[in-house]
Parts: C-alpha cells; sequence; structure tokens
C-alpha cells in the first residue's frame, strides 16, 4: 500500500490548523446556523442553542469547507451554505441519538433529552433536519441534494441496524464495519464530495474526495469506539465505557470474541445479553481487551483505513490545503477529544 503516516506526531494539531486557515468561514457557517434555528417557538430555540453550543469540532463542516477549497471553489457563499447543512443533520442525528441511548452527557454537559425530555429532543432533532432541507433547496444543485438527502436515510439506515444488533457478543466484523460505513463515514464522504461537487470537479476528483472522507470516518469512529475503553473522561467529553454499558459491540469486543478461549466467549455472550452491565462487569470485559490488546488490533485497523484516506488525495497536485487534509487523517485516529 501506499504512505505510511507520522501518526504519532501531533494528531490534534492537524485539526486545530484547518480550523484556524478556515475560522472566518467557519465563523459565518455558525451564525448561519443560528439564523436558520430562529422559531417563533421558544422551546425549539432553546434546546437547538444548547445542543448546538454545548461543544464539537464542527468537522464535518470543516471537511466541507476544505475539499471545496482543494478542489478550487471561490465564488459566493455556496460553500458556507452546504457546510451548514452537513452540520445540521449532523447535529440532528446526535439529538436523535442522545435520546435512542438515553444519554445524559454530551461532550461533558448535560443533553437536551435530559433536560427537557425525549419527545421535545425527536421533535427539535427533525426540525433542524427540516431547516437543513431548506437550504439545500435553495441551493438549487440536484446533484447535492441528491446527495446529502441519500447520506441522511443511509445515517437512520445505519442506526437501526446497530440496533438490531444490539448485544450480539458474536456479531461479525464485516457487520460493524457496514454498521460504521452507514452512520458515520456516509456523511463524512458526503461533506468532501460536497465540497468537490460545488468547485464543478471532474468525476474522478470526486470519487477520491468521496474515498477520502469514508475512509477518514471509518477510522474515526474505530478510534472512538476504542476510546470508549481507554480515554480519560474530562477530553473525551462522555463517560468511558458507554458503549459498553448501552450493548453496543463494538472492534474492541468483536476482537476479543475472535479471540477468547470458549469460557470467555461465553461470558462476553452473557453479559451482553443482560439488561444492564455492571461496573465489575466493564472491568472484566477491561481486562480481557488488555489481555487480548484489543484496543491495539482495532487501532491498527484504524490505521489502514487512515491510510487508504491518505492515498486517496494522491490524484490532486501537492498544495498548502492537500498537506493539511492529509495530515488531518492522523487527528482521527491520535486525537484525545
Amino acid at each position: 500500500m501506499g504512505s505510511v503516516i507520522p501518526l504519532k506526531k501531533s494528531a490534534n494539531s492537524a485539526y486545530l490548523e484547518l480550523k484556524n486557515l478556515l475560522g472566518n468561514k467557519l465563523q459565518k457557517v455558525e451564525d448561519l446556523i443560528e439564523q436558520r434555528l430562529k422559531s417563533e417557538v421558544d422551546l425549539i430555540e432553546k434546546m437547538s442553542d444548547h445542543h448546538l453550543k454545548s461543544g464539537g469540532k464542527r468537522l464535518r463542516a470543516l471537511l466541507t469547507l476544505e475539499s471545496a477549497k482543494l478542489t478550487g471553489y471561490k465564488e459566493d457563499n455556496r460553500d458556507i451554505n452546504l457546510a451548514a447543512c452537513v452540520e445540521l443533520i449532523h447535529s440532528a442525528t446526535l439529538l436523535h441519538d442522545d435520546v435512542i441511548d438515553e444519554s445524559s452527557l454530551r461532550r461533558g454537559v448535560k443533553t437536551t433529552n435530559s433536560i427537557w425530555g425525549n419527545q421535545s429532543s425527536i421533535l427539535v432533532g427533525d426540525y433542524l433536519l427540516s431547516r437543513c432541507f431548506e437550504i439545500m433547496v435553495q441551493d438549487g444543485d440536484l446533484e447535492v441534494l441528491q446527495l446529502l438527502s441519500s447520506t441522511s436515510a443511509k445515517i437512520a439506515q445505519g442506526e437501526v441496524l446497530q440496533l438490531q444488533h444490539k448485544g450480539e457478543a458474536d456479531l461479525l466484523e464485516e457487520t460493524y464495519i457496514d454498521i460504521i460505513n452507514l452512520k458515520t463515514a456516509a456523511l463524512f464522504s458526503a461533506a468532501t464530495k460536497t465540497g468537490a461537487c460545488i468547485s464543478g470537479s471532474n468525476d474522478k476528483e470526486k470519487k477520491a474526495l468521496e474515498s477520502y472522507g469514508r475512509n477518514l470516518g471509518l477510522a474515526f469512529q474505530i478510534a472512538d469506539d476504542s476510546l470508549d475503553y481507554y480515554a480519560k473522561e474530562k477530553f473525551f467529553g462522555k463517560q468511558i465505557g458507554k458503549d459498553f454499558y448501552e450493548g453496543k459491540v463494538t472492534l474492541p469486543l468483536i476482537t476479543i470474541f475472535q479471540k477468547g478461549n470458549e469460557e470467555e466467549k461465553e461470558f462476553l455472550t452473557e453479559i451482553m445479553k443482560k439488561e444492564k452491565r455492571t461496573e465489575e462487569d466493564f472491568s472484566e470485559t477491561l481486562a480481557l481487551i488488555n489481555k487480548y490488546k484489543a484496543v491495539e488490533t482495532s487501532l491498527k485497523k484504524a490505521e489502514y483505513f487512515v491510510n487508504v484516506s491518505y492515498d486517496a488525495l494522491a490524484i490532486f497536485p501537492d498544495s498548502e490545503d492537500k498537506r493539511i487534509l492529509q495530515s488531518l487523517t492522523s487527528f482521527s485516529l491520535n486525537r484525545s477529544f
């Protein structure tokens, strides 16, 4: 395979460099979202404001903006408008996720559902999606409308597929990859391809940026699932072991099931079947994860997707924008937040 990425260099700095480079445009994205979410219903404004201002990297919006910049977009504000769309889709899915997962914290802040309840949170998530589609229709590009609307459907399918397989300790790795490809990587690839679409890129460039985004998203989600077993909560922004307690089977657990003996497989099967898992269950599982180096194995798989993502940009001439996007691949794997 192609390039070897310097994965252990300051990964977070790649993200911060991108954010600083696009700071002015990103602020315009934030302003547009705030403007579009105004409502005559006070509760909608209050809830959406709380959710959107509780932190977040705005990584998908940044990917849209930077992909457009890489491919030569220099016109009006379409990059800003569509970056806002991508971010609204992401924010809506998070609102729905928190209800499904019964989450009380996101990025270290109380979730909207824990404050205002599940029903309002679902409806406000729907409101965010409706505002997103308004912006897309006003943009008028059928290719982008098709891309982002189909992506919204893929995310929903991924969430349902994950629910369908909840608690299955013997979940196949292929099924896990299908889940994260739909629920995470699809929006990453849509973000980067959108940037190429609005700049009038050819099909080869669109496919390259789509591949870059998809593989970046796969690496990002595998790393996120691995962080669940070793990150520091104050940086990670959510409870450590959250996926485990919710019964989500991710790559570290799949690795245990692949490598463990029959007794260990039986243990994992039984605890994942339970309605609620205890701290003792988590400690015993963590011991197995350490025994079989499941986190390291998972991150090795993520590293593969990082390299594919990095190499997808090879068709573009060398530039500062290309370098930044390539550097960002290491952030997906080695971030601390």
